[in-house]
């Protein structure tokens, strides 16, 4: 299961991107301690993402706000970064663009995706998901400001992202802008990014014969894991890479935060499954960095483990993460988009981001939110969260305009 390269190639990869992160860390401010945290000798388990021929570690990096910790984990062997200009409001790309600078332009992978508008029409469309109306002119633009903020040329990957049908991810104009820019030169491989319908949109993208990547979210909590398991399972043989995202399920058991999910455990289990090619959790501090490059000293998911992935049964808990599946939808007598609401509802608990909790339902108001006029709630939800309080806990953040928020 742990395709591994050469050990060359290793002590290579480690003795370089260590020598160059030392460097890089002595001009900003680095300290020993993370010196010597790049010269560890760590193991690092690969795996190829589908044709594209590239061989990454089983984990990468998602988003990640501090240049010195960008630093130390390709010191310690990352090799793909994953970005999106719409992260951060474009700072992301640019807190990379000064990473990257100076470095060799084969020492790295990066991926970033465009960032286009939302759909609104609540209950039908989804507040998140992308349509066919944009005008591929965007994409275009978009890709133009990533590689100006990034310092870069090229891009690895182009993610289009949000997708959560298949009609979406075969529609012509998109196809054309994607191979567009991969013709050229301004990328060299194309892929989708969902977090809805999955298994619809991986099928899709595979028989497309045209996206090389899919990125798609895959945890321990999703109650239709096995149906994303085959269609990445499908993807893979058809030669298409296989990245994961949404892998520590949304971090907490509960709203609190006084139950943590056990994110090593999360992590293996995701990577159990050797069709996926690599994961971008987020790192935000330098144990959170340590905690998910040490599962590669033994990818096996222990019976504690198992049983860690299992406690929220034992506390009662449903956890944060929204799979996003939409079932709610149609139950809602008030057509609420209730997976939108969800999702804002752990960017403020869980990830403790109630700005960005607003920026998800930035077309919102309190009159929009139903449930405290509404008689006995009647959704069911298929992870089994209790969908009128969490959206009443939610909704006084629709009083407090964005820009107030931290």
């Amino acid at each position: 299961m742990k395709n591994e390269r050469s050990s060359s190639r290793r002590n290579f990869l480690k003795t370089t991107t260590a020598a160059m992160a030392a460097v890089a860390l002595s001009t900003t401010g680095g300290c020993s301690q993370q010196e010597e945290r790049a010269a560890k000798n760590r193991k690092i388990v690969y795996r190829q993402l589908g044709r594209t021929g590239l061989e990454l570690p089983v984990v990468s990096m998602g988003s990640c706000y501090a240049i010195n910790l960008v630093q130390a984990a390709l010191a310690e062997g990352i090799v793909y970064i994953h970005t999106s200009s719409g992260y951060s409001g474009n700072n992301h790309e640019r807190l990379l663009g000064k990473v990257f600078q100076g470095r060799p332009r084969d020492s790295f992978v990066v991926a970033t995706s465009p960032d286009l508008p939302y759909r609104y029409d609540r209950a039908r469309d989804r507040s998140h998901g992308l349509g066919k109306q944009i005008n591929p002119a965007l994409i275009i633009e978009s890709m133009e400001g990533s590689l100006r903020r990034l310092g870069l040329d090229h891009v690895d990957i182009y993610y289009l992202t949000s997708v959560s049908s298949p009609e979406v991810v075969l529609h012509e104009p998109y196809l054309e802008a994607f191979d567009r820019l991969k013709k050229s030169g301004m990328t060299r491989f194309v892929g989708i990014g969902t977090h809805e319908n999955e298994p619809e949109v991986i099928r899709a993208a595979t028989r497309s014969g045209f996206w090389d990547v899919v990125l798609t979210a895959f945890n321990f909590r999703q109650s239709h894991r096995a149906e994303i398991q085959a269609a990445m399972r499908e993807a893979s043989a058809a030669g298409v890479g296989v990245v994961a995202m949404k892998t520590q399920a949304g971090v907490f058991w509960d709203r609190d935060r006084k139950h943590k999910i056990n994110m090593k455990a999360a992590l293996k289990w995701a990577l159990q499954e050797e069709c996926v090619h690599t994961s971008i959790p987020a790192f935000s501090n330098f144990t959170e960095m340590e905690d998910d490059l040490a599962i590669m000293e033994d990818l096996t998911l222990t019976v504690q483990e198992q049983r860690d992935l299992e406690r929220g049964d034992e506390l009662g808990c449903s956890g944060l993460f929204c799979q996003q599946c939409g079932h709610c939808l149609a139950q809602c007598p008030a057509e609420m988009d209730i997976p939108t609401l969800m999702r804002s509802y752990m960017y403020a608990f869980a990830h403790q981001q109630p700005k960005k909790a607003r920026a998800t339902l930035r077309n919102w108001s309190p009159s929009d939110v139903a449930c405290d006029s509404c008689g006995e709630c009647c959704v069911r939800c298929s992870l089994g969260f209790d969908v009128r309080s969490r959206v009443l806990e939610i909704a006084p953040i629709l009083a407090v305009p964005e820009t107030f928020l931290g």
